[in-house]
């Protein structure tokens, strides 16, 4: 591939479902010339609760529809994929790939200062102990209390992020958090940036809250440097962003134009099983 074509290509960004905008969000604000393809699960939503081999066939299929998208870097905005998938789809792939999961835990060890961190997610990131495994490989004195915050995502796909019956959640799942001494709280779900002012009015400001989205989009920046493929064409107002979902293709706009800097006008539907 000719190395122009090749910078003005699309990054892939997929998710189980909608919560991966969250990262495709901080990739424009911060890559503004990226063209991303976004891919969202929504048939198979949610990963959490899938078995691992399910969340590899899965990552499997929609890496190679991105692929037939001639994206130059794929980015799995999901926890749980990344936690479960990453490592393997990675070696089978001859483009860049990376997860949410390291940016994020590595953001944990800069900011805590107790080197007690908490990590909230899906039944499957937390089974994983995956936050825990590379934040000890980097300093093994460090502590990580996970804890599964399963009804979080039905919650923020549904509309109820400023609900009351989501500040009881809240309380019901992080009370236990609050009798630690964490001082850094990872939103280890990318649907939970969607209810991060509610967490932070919960556990205070002597918690950091570190969001894996934000730190995706700068490794994603600082990889695409590295490699000399970062897309410089600035003549454009934005970038081009084209989103697929494999159900619901009507609700994940209504819900993408609710939370993304620009309004997208179509979202297509493909079946994901073909590829």
């Amino acid at each position: 591939m000719d190395i122009d074509v090749k910078k003005s290509a699309p990054v892939g960004v997929f998710d189980s479902g909608v919560g991966g905008l969250t990262v495709a969000r901080e990739i424009m604000r911060h890559l503004p010339n990226e063209n991303i393809v976004y891919f969202g699960d929504t048939a198979r939503v949610p990963y959490g609760s899938k078995s691992k081999d399910n969340i590899i066939r899965y990552s499997r299929q929609i890496i190679h529809f991105l692929k037939t998208k001639g994206v130059k870097a794929i980015v799995i905005a999901c926890n749980t994929a990344s936690a479960l998938a990453l490592d393997v789809v990675r070696e089978e792939s001859d483009i860049p790939i990376i997860g949410v999961v390291e940016p994020g835990a590595r953001a944990a060890l800069e900011t805590t200062k107790t080197r007690k961190i908490g990590v909230i997610g899906t039944e499957g990131t937390i089974r994983s102990a995956m936050y825990e495994k590379i934040i000890q490989g980097i300093d093994p004195e460090a502590t990580v209390i996970g804890k599964a915050c399963p009804l979080f995502v039905p919650l923020v796909e549904e509309g109820f992020a400023k609900h009351r019956v989501t500040q009881e959640i809240i309380d019901y799942y992080l009370a236990s958090f609050l009798e630690t001494d964490i001082d850094s709280l990872i939103l280890g779900c990318t649907h939970y940036p969607l209810l991060r002012s509610r967490i932070r009015e919960y556990v205070g400001e002597k918690i950091t809250l570190v969001n894996p989205a934000y730190e995706t989009a700068m490794d994603l920046k600082q990889l695409l440097k590295a490699r000399g493929i970062e897309n410089m064409d600035t003549r454009q107002e934005h970038a081009a962003y084209s989103f697929y979902v494999s159900d619901a293709a009507d609700k994940f706009k209504q819900f993408a134009n609710s939370i993304l800097p620009y309004d997208i006008e179509t979202t297509k539907q493909i079946n994901i099983e073909e590829y």
